[in-house]
């Protein structure tokens, strides 16, 4: 993550100016302030003026270099290490990551719609053929049942037993 520099009173993202510096688009405008006392004790404030549409027009933009991104780290993969989490734990986690994280710098809601079309995106195309190894089976109905009534038969008795050794009146050491 981008180390924050202060700027007057608000904190920017260097990584956040610096894309809205290649974008170029002018989402970045900086406050026109008359000479007042203000402007001449205080250094020029970038100010941002986004809408909700921008906003999400931005992260769509940013969350596709991730998926590219992804994308690009994927393709040193084999297929036959798709399914082993050591080798994909790296690409999955920056995707998730990188698309949380610009979510949070732009302020947009995680988890979001857009986020979680590329992570089933990642999944059908990528990890569709993976099947757990060793699948946990179920019990046997016989056997769950028996776990399952073993401990309620074993409660009356375990009170009856604390009850029938308390009748007795005496203290016990």
């Amino acid at each position: 993550m981008a180390p924050r520099t202060r700027m007057g009173s608000l904190r920017l993202s260097r990584g956040l100016l610096l894309l809205c510096a290649l974008l170029g688009t002018g989402l970045c405008h900086t406050a026109d302030k008359g000479f007042s006392q203000e402007a001449r004790t205080s250094p020029p404030v970038a100010v941002f003026n986004w809408t909700a549409q921008l906003v999400e027009e931005m992260y769509a933009n940013i969350s596709q270099k991730c998926w590219e991104y992804f994308v690009d780290l994927m393709s040193n993969v084999t297929e036959s290490e798709l399914c082993e989490w050591k080798v994909i734990r790296r690409p999955y986690s920056s995707l998730q990551a990188c698309l949380e994280d610009w979510a949070d710098q732009l302020r947009y809601s995680y988890p979001n719609a857009l986020a979680e079309q590329y992570i089933f995106q990642s999944h059908h195309r990528y990890f569709h053929n993976c099947t757990l190894e060793h699948q946990v089976l179920d019990p046997p109905e016989d056997v769950l049942l028996a776990m399952i009534i073993a401990p309620i038969c074993l409660i009356p008795f375990m009170v009856t037993l604390v009850i029938w050794r308390s009748k007795d009146g005496k203290a016990q050491p």
